[in-house]
């Protein structure tokens, strides 16, 4: 794993990695989000995930949400680092490190990075059930992709000040 504060990897992702990061002398909290493959999702049984990105634009994204997340808690810092790939049930597919000086900054930012994560960051899932059949969707179970992943998002590429 690079040294970078967004990444998008198909290695194991290590959770401490991610929360070195951040670590620094004036945060008082780091918050670690872990999102992890579940077996269950709207009842169908999962056996496995595939994470499909566009890797470069993705961690534009992630960038980005990184910069939202410092105009609104500024003296917060943040890393994500998402895995894509197979991922097996139980697997790391998510890690959000944000340290601050106080708690309550680094508890909001991190559910503000997952939730802009699944807005924003063009990420999709292939989920296999035990019916063997698979079906692509956002990250936010709203939209399904039967042919496949969508069209590149119209997402601007750099932040627009």
């Amino acid at each position: 794993m690079g040294h970078s504060l967004f990444e998008i990897t198909e290695s194991a992702i290590i959770p401490a990695e991610v929360s070195d990061k951040v670590l620094r002398r004036e945060a008082g909290a780091i918050t670690l989000f872990i999102g992890t493959v579940r077996e269950f999702t709207q009842g169908k049984k999962t056996l496995y995930l595939e994470y499909e990105a566009y890797p470069s634009m993705a961690v534009t994204q992630l960038k980005r949400i990184g910069q939202e997340v410092l105009e609104r808690w500024p003296d917060t810092k943040v890393a994500v680092t998402h895995r894509i790939g197979r991922l097996e049930i139980t697997d790391i597919a998510v890690v959000i490190a944000v340290s601050s000086p106080h708690r309550k900054a680094a508890y909001e930012a991190n559910e503000y990075v997952i939730e802009r994560i699944k807005q924003i960051v063009p990420i999709w899932k292939k989920e296999t059930g035990e019916d063997g059949k698979a079906w692509i969707g956002d990250q936010l179970n709203q939209n399904a992709y039967p042919e496949g992943r969508p069209l590149l998002p119209d997402i601007p590429a750099e932040d627009e000040r």
